[in-house]
């Protein structure tokens, strides 16, 4: 008999929607959760091959003597030009689908993993999963919670990324699952509701 394979659910939202709090309760009921922004990351400090296409693409000094990203690099010289941003998306997205497939090989035993992406549908990696869950909140509350978590960070800033971003009512209108993060309705009740849905869809599959 042919083992069953975990369902993919995907899982987004715009910034300061409070996605990855969402993701740990979900860890916590024993679901596995890629969590795609970290892993890319990893990525790009540890895998050759995408660490020589970045070097080729934005030269030597993405890259520190020690091997290391050049973060201060990179920002200065590719994230403040939209274009450029495009291109190191390009090399990154594709590597890290490859890692993900692979990951989710090692979890075939569970119902359902999750894939937490901010840019889930801007990368068009959701064209491999079986649902996508979209975590929304209202815009104002979005920048309370930014600024109350990134000090660092101005309102004018905090606008201008989410500004930047896919708006949200375009990731609620591609989503299959709604969970509202508006401090009006619990949280916890509402993931365990799409456990309950995604483990019996799993086990009549």
């Amino acid at each position: 008999m042919t083992q069953k394979s975990a369902l993919r659910i995907g899982i987004t939202g715009g910034m300061g929607c409070g996605k990855s709090i969402v993701s740990r309760i979900f860890h916590t009921l024993g679901i596995p959760v890629y969590d795609a922004d970290s892993q890319a990351k990893w990525l790009m400090n540890h895998d050759p091959v995408l660490k020589d296409k970045i070097r080729e693409a934005f030269g030597k000094e993405s890259y520190s003597e020690d091997g290391s990203f050049n973060r201060d690099y990179i920002t200065t010289h590719v994230f403040r030009d939209e274009e450029k941003v495009k291109k190191m998306n390009s090399l990154v997205h594709p590597q890290v689908g490859i890692d993900y497939k692979n990951w989710q090989q090692h979890y075939a035993a569970s119902p359902y993993t999750l894939r937490e992406a901010a840019l889930l549908f801007e990368a068009n990696a959701y064209k491999d999963l079986d649902a996508v869950i979209v975590v929304t909140a209202p815009l104002e509350l979005r920048i309370q919670r930014i600024l109350q978590r990134d000090p660092h960070r101005t309102e004018a800033d905090t606008r201008s990324i989410i500004a930047k971003q896919m708006p949200e009512d375009e990731k609620a209108r591609r989503a299959n699952h709604l969970i509202k993060n508006d401090e009006t309705k619990l949280i916890i009740p509402q993931v365990l509701e799409l456990h309950t849905l995604f483990t019996k869809r799993y086990l009549d599959s």
